[in-house]
């Protein structure tokens, strides 16, 4: 299958409401999208990735950037006919993080052009020993005020969600307030996670022990970053009590990965596909955290359109295996899509695969010009 030319857009979604975290303010999402145009125009392949340059070190202009020059690279499969040219095309790329929504973002449009050209969805390109036939989303609940966390609380119970991620900052008495509120809004059946996003010091965290404890809070995702002092103590403390300590900002690579396993701080870790680079590289850690005996969640990234969200499912499906899922929050947190199917779960967070080929979803060339400002940011044609 020809690819006769290749768009590349910047876009950005409006979100229904204010969704900022400890390490920053909402911003509305500045996403990356890859268009794949094969012949005559007949199919057409997408790719999503998000820069966070507090993540990655990426920004949309380096992104375009780096996505420009793998794609000038020699070895890009402008005749794609079968998924080991995808694999191989990917391997290629250096390792590290500071290019993984650009990687994202390609090998997504070529799973997906592929995928429709075979008849096939992406999620059949991948080995099945993990894959599950449905799994079920968390909610978040964000560092807004408490009247509307209080919303959102009421809202998860009434549509029977059971997993819950809590956004914590500096504010000890806001954190506390809305933990509090969670847990006996939601009951004790519902699991709470906390996510500091790293930016508690060694008191605030110690001051948080015994709200912790009291609200039953199950797992605390990357409270402080791991050289702050007290972090070894606060990690014994923490499971002393039973309670799961998760890395994320900090679990970005495969290499990450290995060194989060020899340090042994950590018994969980939250692999999201935009920020590790695809479906190779997130694969590739999510079997390294099997071997070395941690557990996982699949994330996802604020803003997240149809195309990423749709991809972020399929990464879902095939980890049966994995604690938690986020994602799949579409209708709930965008203003607008750039595709034509609500990639969105049901009733209790329960979620499926979707329904077509490729990544399962259509996207209206027009409403991505629009998002676009009227034009791609670069257009590269066939050389």
């Amino acid at each position: 299958m020809r690819i006769n030319k290749i768009n590349i857009f910047k876009i950005v979604l409006s979100l229904k409401g204010d969704f900022s975290i400890a390490m920053r303010k909402t911003l509305n999402p500045r996403i990356i999208v890859v268009e794949l145009i094969g012949n005559k125009d007949e199919i057409s392949g997408y790719g999503e990735g998000i820069p966070i340059e507090t993540a990655t070190g990426e920004t949309p202009e380096s992104t375009i950037d780096s996505i420009r020059r793998f794609i000038n690279e020699n070895r890009f499969p402008w005749d794609l006919n079968d998924i080991s040219q995808v694999w191989d095309f990917v391997d290629a790329f250096p390792s590290g993080k500071k290019n993984n929504a650009a990687i994202c973002a390609i090998e997504l449009a070529l799973l997906d052009f592929l995928g429709k050209h075979q008849h096939t969805a992406v999620i059949d390109y991948f080995p099945k020993s993990y894959r599950a036939d449905k799994i079920h989303y968390g909610a978040p609940v964000t560092l807004g005020d408490m009247e509307r966390n209080i919303e959102i609380c009421k809202w998860i119970k009434k549509i029977g969600i059971n997993h819950v991620r809590i956004k914590m900052g500096k504010d000890f008495e806001r954190n506390k307030n809305a933990l509090e509120a969670t847990r006996r809004i939601l009951g004790s059946g519902c699991e709470l996670r906390i996510d500091p996003n790293g930016v508690w010091n060694r008191d605030l965290a110690f001051k948080h022990l015994p709200v912790i404890e009291t609200c039953k809070v199950n797992i605390v995702e990357e409270p402080m970053m791991r050289d702050e002092p007290g972090f070894p103590e606060f990690v014994r403390l923490l499971g002393s009590k039973d309670i799961i300590l998760m890395a994320c900002e900090s679990a970005p690579t495969l290499e990450d990965v290995k060194r989060i396993e020899a340090e042994g701080y950590y018994q969980m870790i939250n692999v999201k596909l935009c920020r590790s680079g695809g479906f190779r590289r997130s694969l590739a850690m999510i079997d390294e955290i099997r071997k070395g005996g941690l557990s996982f969640q699949i994330g996802c990234t604020l803003g997240e359109s149809g195309i990423l969200s749709a991809a972020g499912r399929t990464l879902c499906l095939l980890c049966g295996d994995a604690v938690n899922y986020d994602g799949s929050y579409d209708q709930f947190l965008l203003k607008e899509n750039t595709t034509v199917e609500d990639v969105s779960f049901g009733a209790g967070g329960e979620a499926g695969p979707l329904n077509g080929f490729g990544l399962g979803v259509q996207v209206r060339t027009q409403d991505l010009l629009r998002l676009a400002g009227g034009h791609p940011a670069l257009t590269i044609p066939r050389p």
